[in-house]
């Protein structure tokens, strides 16, 4: 990720400044969050299973209504932007974060920036191919939101969204897990061919 860096434009890296000083106060946090999402520990993707379960499950229970849902999201979201900077800062002190954790800190925010970029771009070019090729989009379109339509009648929403979050949150270790078995199998491919 460091590499990464080095091919960001002026945009970008400006972008990044400002994203790293406005997530100074959440900077423990993410770092955290990182360290989970990344698989640190080899009991880190049961414990994010286990989270977003019991999550889901309390949901299910608790069957609150949209406006309750949405309105509840929101003063969590509220209290975690006001009361996070505050409790990150006693607790963890301003030192406390290693130059280790400031470079990571930074590529995290890189990540995200790039992230955001493409994400954009996709979009722009989504747009761009319904300019282009308007029949193409439109079957393509139709298609993927019959089958969006058929899955969601097959599967309860709340299973549905229980499954898709777990998967996203999952995401970042399984992309090393694979990137490690690949370069694994890679290297074992190159020696059998030496060996020949």
């Amino acid at each position: 990720m460091a590499e990464a860096s080095d091919h960001s434009t002026p945009l970008q890296a400006q972008e990044t400044a400002q994203l790293e000083q406005h997530l100074q106060g959440w900077r423990e946090v993410i770092l955290a969050v990182d360290q989970v999402l990344r698989w640190q520990k080899p009991w880190f993707p049961l414990a994010l299973i286990g989270f977003t379960t019991a999550f889901f499950l309390s949901l299910y229970y608790l069957d609150p209504s949209v406006l309750t849902g949405v309105s509840s999201s929101i003063v969590i979201l509220s209290l975690a932007d006001y009361l996070v900077p505050i409790v990150a800062s006693k607790i963890f002190g301003s030192n406390q974060c290693r130059m280790s954790g400031q470079q990571r800190f930074h590529e995290i925010c890189i990540s995200l920036v790039k992230t955001y970029h493409r994400f954009t771009d996709f979009w722009k070019g989504f747009f761009n191919f319904k300019d282009r090729r308007p029949k193409t989009y439109f079957l393509l379109v139709i298609s993927a939101l019959l089958g969006m339509a058929w899955v969601g009648q097959q599967v309860h929403n709340l299973l549905l969204t229980h499954l898709i979050v777990t998967f996203i949150l999952l995401l970042p270790g399984m992309m090393i897990c694979v990137s490690k078995y690949t370069g694994m199998v890679r290297r074992l491919f190159r020696r059998g061919k030496k060996k020949d």
